[in-house]
């Protein structure tokens, strides 16, 4: 059955508008609040946070609403990063948590997005399972009345527990003193945490984007922009320049030459240091199809492997889970560290970086060049509908013919996005001006038959 609400990250959209309304956000709130809801002899609690958009408190609402509706307690913590939500979900042994969050989009989008008891992502299974109770009339007549409706309780020392349990995945035999780091939070849900923890393990820490206003998250700043830490880390002189996501479940770096380092050099840097240590399980790193080719040649020269999965972090989780492995994550910055938190956490990754350098004394330029990138191009095209390119000729001859150029020097990839109608053409090989001119071909082809602009026409 294909889901209608959910992509690869949850409910996302648009706020206030189909499918993130009040009026769905609250039949998630009842549908999950059932299905959490394994008993009846005891009273059950969900944890709910966000991250700084204006639009987080009326989801917040309509999913309390539904929550307390149900007969289950409601745990608010008010904006914390993602992986944080799935921290405290697991730590206070709740029966599930909320993030309400649109990650890394634009202010006006937000998402609403699930944690197990255990503190791990929902399968499709179980969110098949809430859209069918959405869209069908099971629960409709389930109204707890009296003293069995839920109540909503604020937690007001999460920050303070988040902040510790970071803190304790850094050795303790190390510390931040004598590093000077720009750390960009977005304006979003680790304006807050982020800072405390670096400086509190002695960083001299740099902030930008810690003054967020409901409109400014992802404005300019965080993950989308390490130009912004990149002049930054120029001008103060700093050490490296570490730039977050909304919701700060994934971190790009800048070296200290304000050169970009991303999440597969990243994933580099960690896997070869951890199998140096003998904690990489299985000698093996998960990443999706979007990991560069590098990646796999520097792992395998190491003596390591990389499994391969599709896009999104969940995936990644899935695979680790199902073959006892222990790293993993994605070019964009999301890392999974199994061995600290069950999802990927931007503040978690960049403490395992710290930890390399401050134990080895080496910058973080020297460390990235653990593998070296093939030349890759990404394109995106908006679409008015998601239609399967085979079934377009035009579409389906261009890609062969790019396929055919690039041999087995490069790959062609093509994938729609799971968050937004943009459909995603990557291409990958030795020459760049070459696989640029093929994706650019892909591109225009596809914009021609698929593209939002000449549905409008």
């Amino acid at each position: 059955m294909k889901k209608k609400l959910f992509g690869t990250d949850g409910v996302r959209g648009v706020a206030n508008i189909y499918p993130m309304t009040t009026e769905i956000a609250m039949q998630l709130g009842r549908a999950a609040a059932y299905i959490f809801k394994k008993d009846n002899h005891r009273r059950h609690r969900i944890v709910i946070g966000k991250d700084t958009r204006l639009s987080g408190y009326m989801i917040e609402n309509a999913l309390v609403a539904g929550i307390c509706s149900m007969g289950v307690d409601v745990l608010l913590v008010g904006p914390l990063p993602t992986p944080g939500i799935a921290f405290i979900t697991s730590s206070m042994r709740a029966d599930a948590g909320v993030v309400i969050s649109a990650s890394h989009n634009p202010y006006q989008d937000n998402g609403i997005k699930f944690f197990s008891a255990d503190g791990f992502k929902l399968p499709d299974e179980t969110e098949l399972e809430i859209e069918k109770l959405i869209f069908g009339n099971e629960i409709d007549s389930l109204r707890p009345v009296a003293d069995e409706v839920g109540k909503a309780f604020r937690i007001d020392d999460a920050c303070g527990r988040y902040i510790v349990f970071l803190k304790n995945s850094f050795p303790q035999n190390l510390d931040l003193n004598g590093l000077k780091i720009v750390l960009d939070c977005a304006n979003g849900a680790a304006y807050k945490v982020a800072p405390a923890v670096l400086e509190e393990l002695g960083a001299d820490v740099i902030t930008l984007g810690v003054k967020p206003n409901g409109s400014n998250i992802n404005a300019g700043c965080g993950s989308l922009y390490p130009e912004v830490i990149a002049k930054a880390v120029k001008e103060h002189g700093a050490h490296l320049g570490m730039a977050l996501d909304g919701d700060a479940d994934r971190v790009i770096f800048v070296d200290e030459q304000g050169r970009e380092v991303d999440g597969d050099q990243i994933m580099a840097i960690c896997s070869m240091d951890m199998m140096k240590q003998g904690k990489l399980a299985n000698n093996t790193l998960v990443s999706t199809v979007m990991s560069n080719m590098g990646l796999d040649i520097a792992l395998r020269k190491a003596g390591g492997r990389v499994v391969k999965t599709a896009v999104g972090d969940r995936y990644v989780v899935e695979e680790m889970r199902r073959g006892g492995y222990n790293l993993g994550g994605e070019q964009s910055g999301h890392m999974i560290f199994l061995d600290h938190n069950t999802t990927g956490d931007g503040m978690i990754s960049a403490l395992q970086l710290l930890a390399i350098m401050q134990r080895t004394g080496k910058p973080l330029s020297e460390l990235a060049q653990s593998m070296t990138a093939l030349p890759q191009v990404l394109v995106n095209v908006r679409v008015a509908s998601r239609q399967d390119i085979n079934i377009v000729p035009e579409i389906a001859r261009t890609v062969k013919a790019a396929e055919e150029a690039l041999a087995d020097a490069g790959r062609v990839l093509i994938r729609y996005s799971g968050t937004e109608p943009l459909l995603r053409i990557m291409l990958e090989g030795q020459d760049e001006k070459q696989i640029t001119e093929l994706a650019q071909g892909i591109a225009d082809v596809i914009d021609r038959h698929l593209g939002a602009r000449t549905k409008e026409q």
